[in-house]
């Protein structure tokens, strides 16, 4: 536990000591725009470059510490994210709170799942809780989570098989670029729309680093070597999702935040009745989540180092499995909450983009 609450107390002070760029947020139901602090590259490069140099450059910090106490680690996420999810909710009780419009039913259960306050702060307003959950602890111990799996293999073998640099390697630069472009996030449902309660306390602090490293962790008891054409065959895969996935999301944050700039300026858009505009070219005119696509895509190039030879290799594609369904129902989610907020405009929309993440297909 003590590491556990060490781990965020170190982000939290190095988000609050470092310098950052400060950015608006969209429109919330009161008129108001929030302002954020952005400077979760600077944490990672910070902590995650140092935990590599004091490991595998200089040999003084054992990483396998790590993955010999996983199980109690995991278990004291757990209760680090519950006792927080109490702690917001308990605080939104409080006068002069803006709520989420999805959980502010009156149902303890739903709305403590859900998150009453939409973007609860503490330290005079100048931490986003939500928004600083969604990135640096949970994102960045993933990534040290991996580093830890890689050092156990080093030590085992003498040397890192390239399956494992591979997941290391994709899920780094999925987690370097998701921080280099923190901006492009204040644009997102997790914190335009859904409150922070303990559904995304626990998925951000507990579910994504302790999952989504189990590539790594079955690569550590599991090494692989791939061939050559395998090789080029994961990093055709990996190099597709990221293409849609990136250039999806930063064309939906660059057409919403600056729609004259060159690099939208030419795409066809739809107007709505609230004022603002859809996108109906380009990637969002192929399908209404292309992201989604590019998203799965990614993910499933970093089960692929892990092979399919016997019924234990399945449990790596856990995470492409899981994310399928979780992007299902997070684009009928989003439908749904569209269809509220743009009325008759978004059947229009539909109309005109009919695929909802795969072109042709689905």
């Amino acid at each position: 536990m003590l590491a556990v609450t060490g781990w965020f107390a170190l982000v939290l002070l190095l988000h609050l000591l470092l310098p950052g760029q400060l950015a608006c947020g969209v429109q919330l139901p009161n008129r108001q725009r929030l302002t954020y602090k952005l400077n979760a590259f600077s944490v990672f490069a910070i902590t995650y470059g140092t935990a590599a140099a004091v490991s595998f450059g200089l040999g003084v910090l054992d990483l396998s510490w790590i993955p010999r106490n996983f199980v109690p680690l995991t278990t004291a996420a757990i209760i680090f994210s519950s006792v927080l999810a109490v702690a917001v909710y308990a605080a939104s009780f409080l006068p002069n709170r803006l709520l989420s419009q999805h959980g502010n039913s009156g149902i303890f259960v739903y709305d403590f799942w859900m998150g009453r306050e939409l973007n609860p702060r503490a330290f005079g307003k100048t931490l986003d809780i939500k928004e600083f959950c969604e990135l640096y602890p949970g994102m960045i111990g993933w990534g040290l989570l991996n580093l830890a799996f890689a050092y156990q293999q080093y030590k085992q073998l003498g040397y890192v098989t390239n399956a494992m640099l591979l997941v290391n390697g994709f899920e780094l630069w999925y987690i370097a670029d998701g921080l280099l472009n923190e901006a492009a996030i204040l644009t997102t449902m997790d914190i335009t729309t859904d409150g922070f309660g303990f559904m995304l306390a626990f998925g951000d602090l507990a579910w994504v680093p302790f999952t989504f490293c189990t590539q790594a962790r079955y690569l550590a008891d599991y090494p692989r070597q791939l061939s050559l054409p395998a090789l080029l065959g994961v990093l055709a895969v990996q190099a597709l999702g990221y293409c849609i996935f990136r250039g999806a999301n930063s064309q939906k944050n660059t057409f919403r935040t600056n729609p004259g700039h060159p690099s939208v300026a030419h795409l066809k858009s739809m107007p709505t009745e609230r004022g603002t505009r859809l996108i109906i070219s380009g990637w969002w005119g192929a399908a209404r989540h292309i992201n989604y696509l590019g998203d799965w895509l990614m993910g499933l190039a970093w089960c692929l180092p892990c092979g399919l030879s016997g019924l234990a290799s399945v449990v790596p594609y856990f995470y492409c499995i899981y994310f399928a369904a979780l992007l299902v129902h997070r684009e009928r989610r989003d439908e749904a909450a569209c269809r509220a907020k743009y009325g008759a405009d978004w059947g229009r929309y539909c109309a005109l983009v009919p695929w909802r993440i795969i072109p042709y297909v689905y």
